[in-house]
């Protein structure tokens, strides 16, 4: 794609590697074993232009645009997916909430902040009874003598733990507001660390509102219209679960090509096998075809084309084929695949949220059923 070809977009991808080498892939075991990321690699990250890649530069931002944001993130996720969803969670939805539905004065206090690193977001939408059924929220915000008081709980809020400012969602008078809660608000409290599956290093917390007053200008857009900025936000936040999914497929891909040529058996490297053969075809195939879906709507996304239906499909394609092929290259490595002692033990259970969360892949088929039975079956491009 020329897009990729460009001279911008490769020094971004050669800056991201040399930072993701040096830095990040030597951390990644302890990263998941620890169930932390490091303080000292959150500030570098800041430092290095990674928690504001897609923003512009009068925010403090890379101008690197949603293409570029995936590019980065793809390079952090062949080596860490918990670093990929720690930056994920806190550019492509916390923050990005407050650039799409935000006021000038809103986005020029917390923007800056945010790229730079000196804070870090989170976003704020499922509770226990609005996950897939996002409208359901509970959460509920008042408005009394100037100032919004808010009540509620979220659940499963990504970088909660770290977050110094949550784009939160809540219930008003007139629908679904958002509003930037930072979390020395009095009454803000975060529960403890969610023992996961993978992205262990990825901190997921509960986050409770007792009487939280947030002042008026810290309101996200218009009062009952955050539920269209929530929706505008996850398509970028599904955009960039495409990203993590083909970064963690390429580095798979790597890792199952080189242990199949230094792996024998029966006198001679697995590799010549017509069986390996054929599962690498396919894993790369894969990747191919999610890679093309991934950039081609990131690429309308900066355009500023309406990209809901096809950020559902990039999520939903790209999140199970990362999973497809986590599969067969665990199947590659055998038992040792299996084994902490090999990365493809971790990268295959990192893999599994991405069909899970910024929407399960069930939601993403509503998304797209809907869209194709309102067009009567007749594609656009």
């Amino acid at each position: 794609m020329k897009i990729l070809q460009s001279e911008n977009i490769t020094l971004l991808r050669n800056l991201a590697k040399e930072f993701v080498d040096k830095e990040i892939r030597p951390l990644a075991v302890q990263i998941d074993r620890d169930e932390n990321i490091p303080k000292e690699l959150i500030k570098k990250l800041g430092e290095v232009g990674l928690l504001g890649t897609a923003f512009p530069e009068k925010y403090g931002g890379g101008g690197f645009g949603e293409v570029g944001f995936c590019v980065a993130q793809e390079e952090v996720t062949k080596a860490c997916g918990s670093t990929a969803a720690l930056i994920g969670a806190h550019q492509s939805i916390g923050a990005n909430a407050i650039y799409i539905g935000g006021s000038e004065e809103l986005k020029m206090k917390y923007l800056p902040r945010l790229t730079s690193g000196e804070m870090i977001a989170a976003f704020a939408l499922t509770e226990a009874g609005a996950g897939s059924d996002a409208f359901n929220l509970q959460t509920r915000a008042e408005f009394k003598n100037g100032k919004w008081i808010l009540n509620g709980e979220k659940i499963w809020i990504t970088n909660g733990a770290i977050a110094d400012v949550f784009s939160v969602f809540a219930r008003t008078e007139k629908g679904i507001t958002g509003f930037v809660v930072e979390r020395n608000f009095p009454g803000v409290n975060v529960g403890p660390d969610e023992k996961k599956l993978g992205i262990r290093g990825s901190r997921t917390n509960a986050i409770y509102f007792d009487n939280v007053e947030v002042p008026e200008e810290n309101m996200i857009g218009q009062n009952g219209r955050g539920f269209i900025t929530a929706m505008k936000t996850l398509d970028s936040g599904r955009i960039g679960i495409g990203a993590c999914s083909v970064g963690g497929a390429k580095e798979i891909l790597e890792l199952s090509v080189n242990y199949a040529n230094q792996r024998k058996q029966f006198g001679k490297p697995i590799s010549s096998f017509q069986a390996i053969q054929f599962m690498l075809a396919e894993m790369a195939t894969k990747i191919y075809a999610m890679e093309s879906m991934l950039y081609r709507t990131a690429e309308k996304y900066d355009e500023g084309g309406d990209v809901t239906e096809d950020a559902a499909m990039v999520k939903l394609f790209c999140s199970e084929g990362v999973s497809e092929v986590a599969d067969k290259a665990l199947q590659i490595h055998g038992g040792m695949g299996f084994s902490r002692e090999l990365p493809i033990e971790r990268f295959y259970r990192d893999a599994r949220i991405l069909r899970i969360f910024e929407g399960t892949s069930e939601i993403q088929k509503l998304i797209i059923s809907r869209k194709t039975l309102k067009n009567k079956g007749r594609w656009k491009l």
